[in-house]
């Protein structure tokens, strides 16, 4: 008679993260594989970026100065991806990584967005980048790169620190 060994499942390697929502924290576990996965995309997104010459100074110009129309279309197609993915997230009821539905409520209008609608688009003219291309432009090497990241996380400080009192729970 011969004696079967059980073989035990693969343990799948994960890290818990821990983020604040509404006051509470939100523990949710990501396995390796998303993590390389995640990775994975990022790496491809700078590489098409890239590419699409969304991290070139110039081209951000002209596209403000309305001489150039490629980043439009860039924009655009990053707008009509985004809004596929939630609809579909939506549609199929997928939980986001804190494990809870999205939230469709539209929020009501505050002038202080628009302050920060205008900083944040002031911020984007000047550096030639936004937060969506920095890290390109650090992995391409472009030095200026460094001087905008310490400025997104001076921006993040000072909005943790001076937010307006009705601003106080977390949206997105």
């Amino acid at each position: 008679m011969a004696i079967k060994r059980k073989t035990a499942k693969p343990v799948r390697k994960a890290i818990k993260v821990t983020s604040l929502s509404k006051g509470k924290k939100v523990s949710t576990t990501i396995s390796l594989g998303s993590i390389l996965l995640f990775i994975l995309f990022g790496l491809l997104f700078g590489y098409f970026l890239s590419k699409a010459r969304a991290t070139d100074y110039d081209s951000i110009v002209d596209m403000f100065m309305f001489k150039e129309f490629q980043l439009y279309g860039v924009i655009g197609v990053a707008i009509l991806v985004v809004a596929a993915g939630l609809f579909l997230t939506h549609r199929f009821k997928k939980p986001t990584l804190s494990g809870k539905a999205l939230d469709w409520e539209p929020l009501k209008f505050e002038p202080n967005r628009l302050i920060g609608a205008f900083l944040f688009g002031a911020g984007w003219a000047l550096a030639g980048t936004c937060p969506g291309t920095v890290l390109t432009q650090l992995g391409e090497g472009k030095v200026s790169a460094i001087f905008t990241v310490v400025g997104i996380f001076v921006g993040v400080w000072a909005f943790q620190k001076w937010q307006p009192k009705a601003s106080s729970e977390n949206i997105c």
